[in-house]
């Protein structure tokens, strides 16, 4: 963090959890972008409050996290590549493994609606990631 700060003297960069009131401590804002971060949380509906919370009312919250979805899981088998896509050696790792079907239905138990989800980079069945955009 300090070293974001030191680059960019004029940006008020904070650092917070998904498990603590930040709309206590920060309010809500008009778009809450939330980066390669799901995968990595033990309580994902939790994550997914604090992102509803956040996020104004008519406002906006982006999404991203890999995709992992029936083909991909299959290709993955198929050639091998299970062991090392998703290794529990790794320390720190991702822990959740999210679909577009899975990650559409906690942003609406959340409270999200207009949910746009796209699967990207390579070809959509074998995507590696996914954005998904949702309002409130």
């Amino acid at each position: 963090m300090s070293q974001a700060n030191a680059c960019f003297p004029g940006l008020r960069l904070e650092q917070g959890s998904a498990y603590e009131n930040l709309f206590a401590q920060y309010g809500s804002f008009p778009v809450v972008i939330s980066l390669e971060v799901v995968a990595h949380v033990y309580f994902p509906r939790r994550w997914a409050s604090t992102l509803f919370a956040l996020v104004e009312q008519g406002g906006t919250a982006i999404v991203s996290t890999p995709y992992h979805g029936y083909w991909k899981n299959l290709a993955m088998a198929v050639t091998g590549k299970m062991d090392g896509h998703f290794s529990v050696l790794w320390d720190h790792d991702h822990i959740k493994f999210w679909s577009v079907d899975t990650l559409d239905r906690l942003l609406r138990e959340a409270g999200f609606g207009d949910i746009r989800l796209r699967r990207v980079e390579r070809i959509p069945a074998l995507a590696k990631s996914m954005v998904a955009i949702a309002r409130k």
